[in-house]
C-alpha cells in the first residue's frame, strides 16, 4: 500500500488466559498469535509493521521479527494505559513518517481475513476519510464499543461499554477494533484524548469524535462477524482454532485435496498440499510441511516440518523434519526422526525407527528395525530386527550399506562399519568389521545339537516321555 504502515497492539498480558505466557504468544493454527496477525496484514499488503510490546516485551519482539517478508519496528509501552497510549508509542517509532495511511489492529485478532482488510482499505481511500472503522452488527454486543451515528447516518463517535448509557448499550452496531487512519489526522487527534472515563485509560476510540468533527469517518461492515472475535481466554482460543482450521481445510479442499473427516483432521497454516492428496481421520500436519500430489496420509498420522514427494502413502506414523521421495510407503507404526532422507520408492514398514539417515532408491526396511546415522544405498533389504548400533555411550558413529546389499534378520551392525555393494550378511550376525562388496558376512556362534539332552533332563525330574 505504498507508504502505509500497520501498528499491532501487543503489549497486554491477557489476564483471563491464566498463563505465564503473553497472550499474543499463544499458538493458533500452528503459529504464535502475533505472527498469524502479522501474516494476515502482510497478505493484505501491509509489509511495514510496528509491533507495540509490553508484557514479556523481549520475547514478543523476538517472535514478531521472525516472520519473513515484512519490515518490523518494535515500540515499547512500559505501562499499559490504554489503546490510545499504545498507538502513541507506535507512532514514536515512525517519527520520520509524516504522511500516508496507518492501520491499527489488536494483536489478538487472528480471525481477520486479508480480503476484508483489503476491501476496507479500498473503502477508506475512495471515501477520502480521515478514519475508517471496521464494524459489525451482532446479536450480543456485550463488551464492545458502540457506533454512534447522527440523524444523517454518519458515524460521529464510538462509546465504550462502561461509559455508555442504557440507550447506547442497546445499539447492536459495534466497533470491531480495526482502524485505518490518515496519518496526519491521527497525529493531530491523539494528543486531544484524555482519560476521563471509568477505566481511567486513554481510549483510541475517543479520536473518532475529534476526527468526525473535522471530516469524514467512514465505516466498513464485516461480512462474517466471526472475523472480529478477539481472544481473551482459553475457551475463545479453542473456538478461534476451530474456525481457522476449518478455513484451512476448506481452502485445500477447494484446490483438489480430499479431507475425509474435517472434524478430525488438523492442518497448520504453513502446510502446503498437492492436488488429489487424501487426508484420512486423525491426521496432524504441522509447521512448514509440504505434501505432494496424489498422496494418502493417515489415519492416525503426525507429520511435522517435513517434505513429502508425490504419491506417498503414510499411515499410523510419526514424521519429524524428514524428507520423503516420490512413491514411498511408510507405516504402520513407523517413526522417522529428524535428518531422515528417503529417496524414491522406499518402503518403511511397521515398528521401524529411522534417525539422521539416508535410504536409497527402492530400498526396504520392512519391520522391527532401527536405523541411525546410516547411509543405505539403493535396492537394499534390511531384514526384520536389523539394528545399527551407532552409539557407544559417548559418541555416535556412522554405518554405510552399499547398493544391492542384503542384511539378514536380527543383524546388529556395530558402527563404524561398512557393508559393501552387493554383499550379504547372514541372519543373526553381529557385524563389527567391514564386509567387502559381494561377500557374505557371518558373525555368529556355530549351532550344536546335544542328542537326548531334553529327555534326560525330564527323567531327572521324574517325568516320562518326550514332548
Amino acid at each position: 500500500m505504498g507508504n502505509a504502515w500497520a501498528v499491532i497492539l501487543a503489549a497486554g498480558l491477557g489476564t483471563r488466559m491464566r498463563s505465564e505466557l503473553a497472550k499474543v504468544l499463544h499458538p493458533v493454527a500452528g503459529r504464535p498469535m502475533i505472527q498469524k496477525v502479522q501474516s494476515i496484514l502482510r497478505e493484505a499488503g501491509f509489509h511495514q509493521q510496528v509491533v507495540v510490546v509490553g508484557y514479556q516485551a523481549d520475547e514478543v519482539a523476538r517472535v514478531a521479527t521472525e516472520l519473513p517478508g515484512i519490515t518490523v519496528r518494535i515500540a515499547r509501552q512500559p505501562e499499559q494505559r490504554g489503546t490510545a497510549d499504545a498507538v502513541m508509542q507506535g507512532l514514536a517509532a515512525l517519527q520520520e513518517v509524516n504522511e500516508g495511511q496507518l492501520l491499527v489492529v489488536n494483536g489478538d485478532a487472528p480471525l481477520l481475513r486479508p480480503e476484508t482488510v483489503r476491501r476496507m482499505v479500498e473503502t477508506h481511500l475512495s471515501s477520502e476519510a480521515l478514519c475508517t472503522l471496521l464494524t459489525a452488527r451482532v446479536d450480543d454486543p456485550t463488551g464492545y464499543g458502540r457506533i454512534l451515528r447522527d440523524e444523517a447516518g454518519r458515524c460521529v463517535a464510538v462509546v465504550e461499554e462502561p461509559d455508555a448509557t442504557p440507550e447506547q448499550r442497546a445499539i447492536d452496531e459495534i466497533n470491531a477494533g480495526l482502524y485505518l487512519f490518515d496519518l496526519g489526522a491521527l497525529r493531530w487527534a491523539l494528543p486531544q484524548v484524555g482519560a476521563e472515563n471509568r477505566q481511567h485509560e486513554y481510549y483510541l476510540t475517543d479520536v473518532v469524535a475529534h476526527l468526525a468533527a473535522r471530516g469524514t469517518v467512514a465505516t466498513f461492515p464485516v461480512d462474517d462477524p466471526a472475523e472480529i472475535h478477539g481472544i481473551n481466554d482459553r475457551i475463545q482460543l479453542a473456538q478461534a482454532e476451530k474456525i481457522l482450521r476449518r478455513r484451512i481445510l476448506e481452502h485445500w479442499m477447494a484446490k483438489g485435496v480430499t479431507v475425509v473427516d474435517p472434524d478430525t483432521t488438523f492442518v497448520d497454516d504453513e502446510v502446503q498440499l498437492g492436488r488429489d492428496t487424501v487426508l484420512l481421520p486423525m491426521t496432524f500436519l504441522e509447521g512448514p510441511t509440504t505434501v505432494g500430489r496424489g498422496c494418502r496420509i493417515g489415519p492416525n498420522t503426525r507429520i511435522v516440518a517435513s517434505r513429502l514427494g508425490d504419491h506417498v502413502e503414510v499411515q499410523m506414523a510419526v514424521l519429524l523434519e524428514a524428507e520423503v521421495g516420490d512413491g514411498c510407503r511408510i507405516g504402520p507404526f513407523a517413526y522417522l526422526r529428524p535428518g531422515t532422507r528417503l529417496a524414491e520408492r522406499v518402503k518403511v514398514g511397521d515398528f521401524v525407527e529411522i534417525k539422521n539417515s539416508r535410504i536409497g532408491t527402492g530400498s526396504k526396511v520392512p519391520h522391527l528395525s532401527y536405523v541411525g546415522d546410516a547411509t543405505v544405498g539403493a535396492g537394499v533389504n534390511l531384514g526384520a530386527g536389523t539394528i545399527t548400533c551407532n552409539y557407544d555411550g559417548r559418541r555416535k558413529y556412522p554405518t554405510t550399506i552399499g547398493d544391492g546389499a542384503f542384511i539378514g534378520s536380527h543383524t546388529s551392525l556395530v558402527a563404524p562399519v561398512t557393508v559393501g555393494d552387493g554383499a550379504f550378511v547372514a541372519a543373526g550376525s553381529v557385524i563389527t568389521k567391514n564386509v567387502p562388496p559381494d561377500a557374505l558376512g557371518i558373525a555368529r556362534g556355530r549351532q550344536r545339537n546335544v542328542e537326548r539332552w531334553a529327555a534326560r533332563r525330564r527323567a531327572e525330574d521324574g517325568e516320562k516321555g518326550s514332548r
